[in-house]
């Protein structure tokens, strides 16, 4: 990449991470951004038409099929959208010279390692949508595209669905949940993963064109948590903020998984070793919990 103005093309500029990346990659230059109906990922000549007719040095991926559970059910579709989706703008980009940007998960591991998981470690998902992402990955790398792949974990934002939004609303409705406490993982802010994405693209733009694009990092905030901690952290949060609620940290309980199945399994170690990306791009990521406390300031005080 020559160090000019550049054109971004992000898909999925409403998703959780999209709605972030509309501000982040702003500054960078001119940018195109798509929602699921200016480009439908299952509209694979939409999408080739797309591509050439905008020519642009940087396409960041932001939709995908994100139903964990109903893939299960609807694995073709699943595949269709983060698989082959994936395959053609990875050759379109090839073809263009342009640099994707391809956001993955956590879930292409099978979580049985005690420590978090780094970016040489062999996945092994345990569910549709983890094999769905890492075939998305496989068909990147092997399209000829400049590419950095992104892992990230546990999302969370403003804007769209997400665990902390679903614990605020039980805790106006119910007096008492259970929560999982045997899955362990980093919530991780959208708009950090916005942010951390638009100085990846912003060093590698001012970077020797000769370098190595070819990466796969893993992007989540430090720390680590489980999902019973993680609802515990927002109830007392939403207590100090002196919000009106029904529920109490003493009235979450804490289950095993195994009590609460699901549709898809889910890794019990969801940890992502994010010391890659932290060493090469000269980055500090932030504990968890500020950036949680950021989205539930926002999300409190904004109601």
């Amino acid at each position: 990449m020559e160090n000019k103005a550049i054109k971004l093309l992000l898909l999925g500029k409403n998703g959780q991470i999209g709605f972030e990346l509309q501000r982040s990659l702003a500054p960078l230059g001119e940018l195109i951004a798509l929602d699921r109906v200016e480009c439908d990922l299952t509209d694979q000549s939409r999408m080739k038409l797309i591509i050439r007719e905008h020519k642009p040095d940087v396409i960041v991926i932001a939709a995908a099929y994100t139903a964990v559970d109903k893939a299960e059910t609807e694995e073709e579709l699943a595949y269709t959208i983060n698989r082959e989706s994936t395959k053609i703008i990875g050759e379109e980009a090839a073809r263009l010279g342009s640099l994707v940007i391809y956001y993955s998960t956590d879930y292409v591991f099978d979580g049985f390692k005690k420590s978090p998981y780094s970016e040489n470690e062999i996945p092994n998902p345990l569910n549709v949508y983890g094999a769905s992402k890492l075939a998305g990955e496989t068909e990147l790398q092997a399209s000829g595209a400049n590419h950095i792949i992104i892992r990230t974990s546990w999302v969370v934002g403003v804007h769209g669905k997400n665990f902390a939004k679903t614990i605020l609303r039980l805790a106006v409705e119910r007096n008492e949940i259970s929560i999982v406490a045997d899955q362990f993982g980093a919530p991780t802010s959208a708009a950090l993963i916005a942010d951390v994405t638009s100085h990846i693209i912003r060093q590698l733009d001012q970077s020797d064109t000769d370098k190595d694009l070819n990466h796969i990092y893993h992007l989540v905030a430090d720390g680590k948590t489980n999902w019973h901690e993680y609802a515990c952290h927002i109830i007392e949060r939403t207590r100090k903020a002196g919000k009106p609620m029904k529920l109490s940290t003493e009235a979450v309980k804490a289950i095993e998984a195994i009590d609460y199945p699901l549709p898809a399994k889910r890794p019990v170690n969801s940890c992502l070793d994010n010391s890659k990306l932290r060493r090469e791009f000269g980055l500090h990521l932030p504990d968890w919990r500020l950036g949680v406390d950021h989205i539930l300031q926002q999300l409190l005080y904004n109601d």
